[in-house]
């Protein structure tokens, strides 16, 4: 059984700040040891759960936050960045299952750290008319790779998110949101223990999740802060305007998220602003 895990950090235990999880951030060395340790806490559950074979993306940022040193053996790592397709470099219709470790609410919801890939100029994102965020859009890919999402883990409004985009998912939250720099957390034995559980049951459940089949086409709309971004995106052939600030294509979900990575690149051009799912 062929696992593949999607490693962001906003959603991992104990952390609640930019400075948790950003480079150079005063607490960020400490993130990172959290965010391995959440990671390999999954891992366990996985190898419990009968995997076989474990690839873990580190999906947050430089995506090079994970400490190699110390993750778990049974896991291989896809580490650094670019890569074309960001957030689930290397997941293909041969992996089995999918989990999402570390997650966070889109950005506008009420969550821990809630934002949608880059902090401050995406202003809202919607996949088929459906406000979305980085959950929705992995699962839409993931989906019509044939590979269900079964596990994530983040705060109690992005477990809330998963389920609401598709009940199948099993979700652990590690923490729960008081504002979207404050949360109530629960004490990390507890949580990793919680998610090694869940994964492990996730995997041996297995339940079939929603999602379009692969050849279906979906629209991608992503609203941004700035409507230079936008317009410069409108020279990229199949992007068209919605309004100012606001532009749209139509692919299936692999193709939309793969395009989406070299929109992300053009805004922070613009914009001095490095994304950071």
């Amino acid at each position: 059984m062929r696992i593949y895990i999607s490693a962001d950090m906003e959603g991992i235990t104990g952390l609640v700040d930019a400075d948790d999880v950003q480079p150079g951030g005063r607490d960020y060395e400490r993130g990172r040891l959290a965010m391995t340790e959440d990671v390999n806490a999954a891992v366990r559950g996985a190898v419990r759960g009968g995997a076989t074979e474990i690839v873990v993306n580190d999906a947050h940022g430089p995506m090079r936050n994970l400490m190699v040193d110390t993750l778990h053996p049974a896991a291989r790592l896809i580490r650094g960045k670019p890569k074309t397709m960001g957030m689930i470099e290397g997941l293909t219709g041969a992996h089995d299952a999918l989990v999402c470790v570390g997650y966070h609410a889109r950005a506008g919801a009420h969550g821990v750290l809630s934002h949608s890939f880059m902090g401050h100029e995406i202003e809202d994102m919607w996949l088929d008319e459906r406000a979305t965020g980085e959950i929705g859009l992995v699962h839409a890919c993931a989906a019509a790779l044939g590979v269900p999402l079964i596990a994530l883990t983040g705060d109690d409004a992005a477990c809330a998110e998963a389920t609401d985009w598709d009940a199948a998912v099993a979700t652990t939250p590690v923490k729960y949101v008081r504002s979207r720099f404050a949360a109530e957390l629960r004490p990390q034995n507890e949580a990793r223990i919680a998610i090694e559980e869940n994964v492990a049951r996730a995997l041996v459940e297995k339940r079939a999740g929603t999602g379009a089949p692969g050849d279906a086409t979906s629209t991608l709309v992503v609203r941004w802060q700035s409507s230079a971004v936008a317009e410069t995106l409108l020279g990229i052939p199949g992007v068209t305007a919605v309004d100012p600030r606001t532009v749209r294509a139509v692919g299936t979900p692999p193709d939309l998220f793969r395009q989406f990575g070299v929109w992300m690149r053009v805004a922070t051009a613009l914009t001095n602003q490095p994304p950071y799912c």
